[in-house]
């Protein structure tokens, strides 16, 4: 099965079926919300006996935990088929499941980048008073081996945290209010529906626009829904036909992002390693020059193999530039200075810029 002729598709079907008919490594990321086989038992109450509505339907039930370790194995055996070396997978999964989850995932091969936990700031209670109340979910980050080029936009997501490193807890709400699917009685379509959010974070995250991504338990589409408004590519696989055609009008109903320059992302390129020796090598600098930081307070000589020595070590700009702030770390590059014949303070990562065109042309 050709993946360009089912993108943008929902594929009424078994996930595993599916899959292992799809070709081979042809998709960048997979999400999966599998089931958890939450074995909930007794029905739930509220302290008024009012009924809640948990997860009872037969695609959440496995006869034991071994037929559900099976279950997890052979879907992800079929995800690992289909997925490029250097895509990623990530599976959602709560204190039922995701310990198993994570097992089976690392005895297929799959070497997990992360877990991430995901509080939700409205939960449901815990009405018997038994427990604490379940206010998390985790999702588990993996690529297909330690050596894939997998995809991580650091820079658009500290962008998205307000200019600060994002953590691995994401503080997001369940799924509420009109982004609720509901039936033709008003009551929850699926009793799991995941809120765009949070495939919001785990897309932006992991993938560039034009990737294909795969949800093998695609239930109402949201992944669908907001690879689309990202201008990413789906696949969907869902069984229950009920949530296919929930799904289909909502997707029928995304408006993609029309001006492709709106789905542009904040991108540091890494430049080339420069080190402080290539500046003295090519005569910038020369063994014996002082180097400053910024108030004079502190200063270094350079030394003939490109390390610097001050009164209290020697070492690499970074190592010197540390101790003389008594710091864990330094960026050398930034911190020490040199004297230009006027005498005037400039900072030597002009130096490493002129050394990175000269070599590199960038």
């Amino acid at each position: 099965m050709q993946t360009k002729k089912i993108l943008n598709t929902i594929i009424n079907d078994d996930c595993i079926k599916v899959m292992n008919e799809m070709e081979e490594n042809s998709v960048d990321l997979i999400f999966a919300d599998p089931p958890y086989n939450l074995q909930l038992g007794d029905a739930l109450t509220r302290p008024d006996n009012s009924s809640v509505n948990g997860v009872y339907e037969e695609w959440d039930n496995f006869e034991s935990l071994e037929a559900y370790d099976e279950y997890t194995r052979q879907w992800m055996t079929a995800a690992r088929r289909v997925l490029k070396d250097d895509g990623a997978i990530w599976v959602i999964g709560s204190y039922h499941n995701i310990f198993r989850v994570g097992y089976i995932l690392q005895n297929l091969g799959f070497w997990i980048l992360n877990d991430v936990v995901w509080n939700k700031t409205n939960p449901m209670p815990n009405f018997k008073g038994t427990r604490f109340t379940n206010a998390h979910e985790t999702l588990i980050w993996a690529c297909k081996n330690p050596n894939s080029k997998y995809t991580f936009n650091y820079e658009a997501m500290k962008a998205l945290n307000e200019d600060t490193q994002m953590r691995s807890d994401w503080q997001i709400p369940l799924c509420t209010g009109k982004e609720r699917l509901k039936d033709n009685n008003g009551d929850k379509l699926h009793p799991t529906q995941k809120p765009e959010g949070l495939l919001y974070r785990v897309i932006m995250a992991s993938t560039k626009v034009g990737d294909v991504v795969l949800d093998p338990f695609f239930g109402t589409g949201t992944t669908g829904a907001v690879a689309k408004k990202l201008g990413r590519h789906y696949i969907g696989i869902e069984k229950d036909a009920s949530y296919v055609a929930g799904a289909e009008a909502r997707l029928d109903a995304v408006e993609p992002v029309k001006n492709q320059i709106c789905l542009e992302y904040s991108s540091k390129k890494r430049q080339p390693r420069i080190p402080f020796g290539n500046v003295v090598e090519r005569g910038l600098l020369t063994p014996g020059d002082i180097l400053y930081d910024a108030g004079r307070k502190h200063c270094a000589v350079i030394r003939s193999d490109g390390t610097v020595k001050s009164e209290v070590m020697e070492g690499s700009i970074h190592q010197v530039g540390a101790a003389a702030q008594n710091a864990p770390a330094c960026n050398g590059w930034v911190y020490w200075h040199f004297e230009n014949e006027n005498k005037e303070l400039v900072c030597i990562d002009e130096l490493r810029q002129q050394v990175r065109l000269e070599i590199y042309g960038e």
